[in-house]
């Protein structure tokens, strides 16, 4: 199956179950971008960029404050 595909079910199969426990649309910005990461330097940036993507957001103020964060499987370059 195609990477964009997959995530198109998974959004859809997500929303649908965000809707039925009452949370209102939009659950996420439109779009996907499959980004290839071709060196360990590209992962540590993009790594930095989730990692602050909830205080972005004003959920926290420092990344290690937010719960839900971590890696399931390093990736090794």
């Amino acid at each position: 199956m195609i990477l964009s595909r997959w995530v198109q079910s998974l959004k859809s199969i997500l929303g649908k179950s965000l809707i039925y426990c009452g949370h209102d649309k939009p659950h996420w910005q439109e779009g996907f971008f499959d980004h290839v990461l071709r060196t360990g330097e590209s992962y540590g940036e993009k790594w930095a960029y989730v990692l602050a993507k909830p205080v972005r957001a004003g959920l926290c103020q420092e990344p290690g404050q937010w719960p839900w964060q971590g890696e399931i499987m390093r990736i090794e370059f």
